[in-house]
């Protein structure tokens, strides 16, 4: 169930259904009587055809529906409404952020809505560590360490609260990761014991599981990864040494579980950049429709991948605003069929955000600003539940 307080927005919207919002009650029952029965829709317009409608409202409208009785409150926090929307390819997607912790926000890209979440019952330890964030099914799992202690929490969208997660097989840090769907997998890193990682897990949100994959054929950590074309691709990051950068992508299948390995499927494009690059972030990279583009942030330059060829063409501007920290700081996320670019305040404290996008096709970007916000400080996690 989803239960959000909003905040101001340039042109927010706030909308709910409900089928008892008229006054012309003809058979001269009260609202709460009809309240009262728990399954009055459904047994008016029968368990499908009520299925059938409420898969195609918005999930913005579940915390309405929820309210009106128990059994559409258990189809709704039971999970069975949104497997049942990924199988028939019905998804929305919403942008997760948090720019200070242990708060997080999210933003709905069709509504114009902003929500903010329960805050996460963490120890100061985990505020204050290094910490990644993947959106997978219906879950947002933030990963970090209390004191010493590596440390999954777990936001549900179905019941809008925080718990502990299922551990990893193996810790690691400085991940890459991507999610499809309800699986995830996370590739590379770095263990407690300072080792750079090959190994590579899948999570599935559905069962809360781990699965341990092969290893890729080359350890990295700070690497990027995406799903494009049903495969899993790591790109970019740190070799063994800590030092080398590495231009090779792997390509993992998901049906014969093997990794390829692809070479300068990633090159580094200067010397400036290849500076820049090892103080900055993981690569920035985003797939549209399986079409694969990064963000170039010293140059403020959009990148196509070409699968053909195996190379990189310029397309574009990243927007005037799309300012960093030297990349730090800066979203570049795919979102549906939109490219976003997020940018918070750099110095400034309680500065302004804004949501930049651009619906990729074959001409150069044309930026679109979603929206503004005031926010406490720096960009810190930036995530994408499609759902």
């Amino acid at each position: 169930m989803e239960k959000h307080s909003l905040s101001n927005n340039e042109e927010e919207q706030t909308n709910s259904i409900s089928p008892f919002d008229s006054k012309d009650n003809k058979n001269g029952k009260s609202h709460a009587s009809m309240m009262l029965n728990s399954s009055y829709l459904i047994h008016q317009l029968g368990r499908d055809l009520s299925i059938n409608c409420l898969l195609r409202l918005s999930r913005s409208d579940y915390s309405s529906i929820s309210a009106l009785n128990k059994s559409f409150r258990s189809l709704i926090r039971e999970g069975e409404l949104y497997q049942l929307r990924r199988k028939m390819g019905i998804i929305e997607h919403w942008i997760y952020f948090s720019c200070e912790s242990p708060e997080w926000e999210a933003f709905d890209p069709n509504r114009g809505q902003w929500m903010h979440l329960p805050t996460m019952n963490c120890g100061e330890s985990f505020n204050l560590s290094d910490k990644n964030s993947l959106a997978v099914g219906t879950e947002l799992l933030v990963f970090g360490k209390e004191v010493i202690t590596p440390i999954i929490y777990k936001y549900s969208l179905l019941t809008n609260m925080w718990s502990v997660g299922n551990k990893m097989n193996t810790y690691r840090c400085h991940f890459g990761y991507a999610s499809l769907g309800e699986i995830a997998i996370l590739a590379g890193g770095r263990d407690p014991f300072d080792n750079i990682l090959s190994s590579a897990e899948l999570y599935n949100s559905d069962t809360g599981k781990w699965e341990i994959l092969p290893n890729m054929n080359k350890p990295r950590e700070m690497c990027s990864c995406v799903f494009m074309d049903e495969k899993f691709y790591v790109l970019g990051g740190f070799a063994a040494d800590k030092i080398t950068q590495l231009t090779c992508g792997e390509e993992f299948d998901m049906k014969t579980k093997k990794w390829r390995e692809i070479p300068n499927m990633f090159p580094i494009q200067n010397e400036t950049v290849e500076t820049q690059i090892y103080f900055g972030p993981p690569p920035l990279i985003a797939v549209v429709k399986n079409v694969l583009y990064a963000a170039d942030y010293a140059k403020h330059e959009v990148k196509r991948y070409v699968k053909d060829n195996n190379s990189w063409v310029t397309i574009g501007r990243l927007p005037d605003q799309a300012t960093s920290m030297n990349g730090w700081g800066l979203a570049f996320q795919a979102c549906g069929d939109q490219l976003l670019v997020l940018k918070g305040p750099i110095f400034e404290v309680g500065g302004m955000m804004e949501i930049n996008a651009w619906v990729p096709d074959e001409g150069a970007p044309q930026w679109n600003r979603l929206a503004r916000k005031q926010i406490a400080s720096f960009l810190q996690n930036c995530t994408v539940m499609g759902c």
